[in-house]
């Protein structure tokens, strides 16, 4: 049977692979690398840079693949994401079958960690349920953003003894600050700390965490939402593309 290998390649920086990943990548015979155009060259070059330093496998070849992109006119977010996911799976389906012997393993390489916000496991069960191939599948785990952020920040995830929100920029007005006081927040095409009205919050917002090009910006929100703002606007206009993360606080921290 056909074996997958779903494995995090980290924030950006290729050095964030764990010893479990860079095994991983030698067992398979096949290497998928996705692309996204032009404008995000860069991403499918981390991977080959990854491909290049890591793998000493002698009979594992690299096939490159061009992702499915969202189509959001006319449609609500649920159905949008659903249509693309259905759309992305179509793919996995036809690089299983075409390019994947029945006793092969091949490996995805996940940008992050395949277990937060990102969907390549539910991708990978939806192609198991058209039942067109049949194949079994692992997961290997790599370093978050969440990590690299509180790592090129030099600060402790959470408030001691308290929790920490994971939440993205559509949800961020529902929890902080007055359901979490920690509150992580991913996929923000919105900018929503800039709603954010609250004289206490601290912000830690990170971009292109782990690679060349990686900005940080921390202050009391208030005082750098602006900056920061303006910066993002500026380096994803020079890149074409962005990743970006921040942490929102409010509150003492202590020692127990």
């Amino acid at each position: 049977m056909r074996n997958v290998l779903i494995v995090g390649i980290g924030a950006g920086n290729p050095e964030h692979m764990t010893v479990q990943a860079i095994n991983a990548l030698n067992k398979a015979g096949v290497l998928f690398i996705p692309t996204k155009g032009d404008a995000k060259v860069q991403l499918a070059d981390i991977r080959r840079d990854i491909v290049s330093r890591y793998v000493s496998n002698p009979n594992s070849r690299v096939v490159e693949f061009a992702v499915p992109v969202r189509q959001v006119a006319d449609r609500s977010y649920q159905r949008s994401v659903d249509d693309w996911h259905a759309a992305i799976a179509s793919a996995y389906e036809r690089l299983l079958i075409e390019e994947l012997d029945e006793s092969q393993t091949g490996a995805f390489l996940v940008w992050g960690d395949p277990m937060l916000y990102d969907s390549t496991i539910r991708i990978i069960e939806r192609v198991r349920a058209l039942a067109t191939v049949a194949f079994d599948y692992s997961v290997i785990p790599g370093i978050t953003s969440i990590q690299a952020l509180a790592a090129s920040h030099r600060i402790p995830l959470n408030l001691v003894g308290k929790s920490v929100e994971i939440t993205t920029g559509r949800l961020l007005s529902q929890s902080f600050p007055q359901k979490s006081e920690t509150a992580v927040v991913m996929l923000d095409g919105e900018q929503a700390f800039m709603k954010i009205d609250d004289p206490e919050a601290q912000i830690y917002w990170g971009a292109y965490l782990g690679t060349e090009q990686e900005i940080i910006i921390s202050g009391r929100l208030a005082d750098v939402k602006d900056e920061i703002l303006q910066t993002r606007t500026a380096v994803r206009a020079q890149h074409g593309w962005i990743m970006d993360i921040y942490l929102l606080q409010k509150g003492v921290d202590f020692e127990e």
